[in-house]
């Protein structure tokens, strides 16, 4: 069953590759695949999961495309469950940097280790802001007041371990802060902290650009800066490295797919991946939703993850959350 399995990824990428050379309508890449989101419906690995269904059926880069939702722990249960399916040359799992932190907070069982590294697909950065009548004006200002006394400034973002508590160890430590004195307050949800921010209970927020640019439009909050490379349009705020602060981050998303599938296997399904991601259809999604394309696959995002995973461990080890 194997060797047919291997044979037919083979045979469906050789053929896809072929249509995408001529120019031709794509043959089928996969027949039925099954991605499964380890989240609830309506957040950003659902989003993922499903806008890349949407593709691959509607470019006909795939014959069946079923999400499955498998919630909890972020990220860390769909993952166990999806790790026990080895050799299944058609499973898809979406993940990313939260996942990363989940692992290592929740002690996980079961690492990134146990699945085949696919392709990064988005990014989404990330924005520090503070309610309209603070005090705080500018980056320069915060980091005056973090090193004078890092305990004095709480940071108001998601789930412990997530990517908005990463960046906040991140601001702290490229500023020469005490990482170990991070005062950072978790919420259960976006809607949490954005009341938490609003109200201020906590000195800066941080979250998804996204999450706050409406209430940077009404005025309620102020954008201090974002963590992207570059500035953002539609967003008034300068980067951290324009700010003097040194980090950039990105809250990433991508595939991974099951354990020891083989080598024919792998390709055939970045074959798929690639062809996806080259779509126009795709790429209306990316900009639909303001996600930034950081389409990396392959050998490359395998390299990716485990420089990735280093620079995650050590920021929690920083800031006192793994040891």
């Amino acid at each position: 069953m194997s060797n047919f399995r291997s044979l037919r990824s083979a045979v469906a990428a050789a053929a896809l590759g072929l249509a995408l050379a001529t120019g031709a309508a794509p043959a089928f890449a996969a027949e039925d695949l099954t991605i499964t989101v380890p989240a609830n419906p309506g957040g950003g690995w659902d989003q993922t999961g499903r806008a890349m269904a949407e593709v691959l059926q509607g470019e006909k880069l795939a014959r069946s495309v079923e999400v499955d939702n498998v919630a909890g722990a972020g990220g860390t249960i769909g993952l166990a469950q999806f790790a026990s399916r080895p050799g299944e040359p058609d499973a898809l799992l979406v993940m990313g940097l939260v996942m990363t932190g989940a692992i290592l907070t929740n002690n996980s069982p079961v690492t990134l280790e146990s699945t085949t590294p696919l392709a990064r697909l988005t990014s989404e950065y990330e924005g520090l802001v503070v309610p309209a009548d603070s005090p705080l004006k500018t980056v320069g200002e915060l980091v005056e007041k973090l090193k004078a006394d890092p305990a004095s400034v709480s940071w108001g973002g998601g789930s412990a371990g997530g990517t908005d508590h990463i960046l906040a160890g991140l601001v702290m430590k490229a500023v020469g802060a005490d990482t170990s004195k991070l005062n950072y307050v978790a919420h259960s949800g976006g809607g949490e902290a954005l009341a938490s921010i609003l109200g201020g209970h906590v000195t800066v927020g941080v979250s998804g650009v996204g999450e706050f640019v409406e209430q940077a439009k009404t005025g309620k909050l102020r954008f201090l800066a974002v963590s992207s490379d570059a500035r953002i349009d539609g967003v008034e705020a300068p980067t951290l490295a324009e700010s003097g602060v040194d980090v950039v981050l990105g809250n990433w998303r991508g595939v991974v797919g099951a354990p020891d599938i083989d080598d024919e296997e792998r390709a055939a399904l970045l074959v798929t991946l690639d062809a996806m991601a080259a779509t126009e259809a795709w790429k209306k999604i990316l900009s639909a939703r303001g996600w930034t394309d950081a389409y990396l696959s392959g050998d490359a995002f395998a390299e990716f993850l485990k420089e990735d995973d280093a620079r995650v461990v050590q920021t929690l080890k920083d800031i006192g959350l793994v040891e």
